[in-house]
């Protein structure tokens, strides 16, 4: 646990990011540090600060920029058709694998794994994306081992979630995992999340 300073949490947006791989896990980490003794900080950024417009067309305003975030102990990396260009820019890779060095769990939602995977956060490693994106995930990194059962596969210091709502599950395990199962229990109770679909 960092000492010094709050538990920071850091959801990094970008255009044609998924809308739920960032409001999803933004919720349930907002609602715990809403309630905590620990009390988490939740900080929205993009590369510049600027404000981003998501896949289906929702803009955010985030928080700050990268260069101001500061240091974070989780990342959350979100999906989405944004997540291609990231993955092909070698300047945004190389920022990536210097926030990895500094930062103790980096947890992806969706097709943020493509990103993780280009940077070689996921060389040889468990991992899992949106079931539609195994593929470019083997041709990004053939030595990802994928998981295509799970709905999240918590690696240690690198967690990564399958398609867009299963980020709540992921980020409600990153509550249990940070703070309590009570915590997580609370949390999930508060924003009514029992999933049971009506089709």
């Amino acid at each position: 646990m960092n000492t010094g300073h709050h538990l920071r949490v850091g959801i990094f947006v970008f255009d044609g990011a998924e809308e739920l791989d960032v409001v999803g896990p933004f919720d349930v980490l907002s609602s715990w540090a809403a309630h905590s003794p620990l009390h988490p900080e939740v900080v929205t950024f993009s590369v510049d600060g600027a404000g981003v417009r998501c896949a289906k067309g929702l803009s955010l305003v985030p928080d700050t920029s990268a260069e101001e975030v500061g240091p974070l102990h989780v990342l959350v990396y979100p999906g989405g058709a944004g997540t291609r260009p990231l993955a092909a820019d070698s300047a945004h890779l190389e920022w990536l694998r210097g926030v990895r060095a500094t930062t103790p769990l980096v947890a992806s939602v969706c097709t943020g794994a493509l990103v993780l995977a280009a940077a070689g956060l996921l060389a040889g490693r468990p991992a899992t994306t949106h079931w539609a994106a195994f593929d470019e995930l083997a041709a990004i990194d053939p030595s990802v081992l994928a998981d295509t059962e799970a709905r999240f596969v918590d690696d240690g210091d690198v967690v990564t979630s399958a398609g867009v709502s299963a980020g709540i599950d992921m980020a409600l395990h990153l509550v249990a995992r940070l703070d309590s199962i009570e915590a997580a229990r609370g949390v999930r109770r508060g924003i009514q999340y029992d999933p049971a679909p009506p089709v």
